[in-house]
């Protein structure tokens, strides 16, 4: 039976490199928002946006930001020409968030960067290595991930 001190060093290795990784990740992404312009919370909005239209509400609890905050977020997306805000046909009291045309342009070159400097991250691991680090991190995340 493995004693408390290996389950507990093996739990130690596991956060410790999934801090690194988190760590390396916000980095790639904050770069790629940088070359378009954008804050890191602006990318993860047009992220969130480039394959739905959700209420303000959605867009605070998916960021986990308060709704004030992202208000402003979205009031400067919409000055910037990045979003458009419209009346939920179905709810008078809400506001739904679409990315522009122009927008829609960004996408994929940020996405395209985005998956480059990942790809550099995961090369080294062979093609069923990336598979299973896929099903593993999918289930580590749950289905309530947007």
């Amino acid at each position: 039976m493995p004693s408390i001190d290996r389950v507990d060093d093996h739990l130690e290795g596991l956060r410790d490199a999934l801090a690194q990784m988190s760590f390396t990740l916000m980095a790639v992404l904050t770069e790629v928002a940088a070359e378009h312009d954008l804050s890191l919370t602006q990318l993860r909005v047009l992220g969130i946006l480039r394959d739905r239209e959700p209420t303000m509400a959605d867009l605070a609890t998916f960021t986990g930001l308060e709704r004030s905050t992202i208000s402003g977020l979205i009031d400067r997306a919409a000055q910037r020409g990045l979003v458009v805000k419209t009346a939920d046909p179905h709810d008078g009291r809400s506001v739904r968030v679409t990315l522009t045309e122009s927008a829609r342009g960004l996408v994929p070159a940020m996405t395209a960067a985005i998956g480059d400097r990942i790809t550099a991250l995961t090369g080294r691991l062979s093609t069923g290595e990336q598979k299973r680090l896929t099903e593993l991190l999918t289930k580590a995340l749950g289905p309530a991930n947007p």
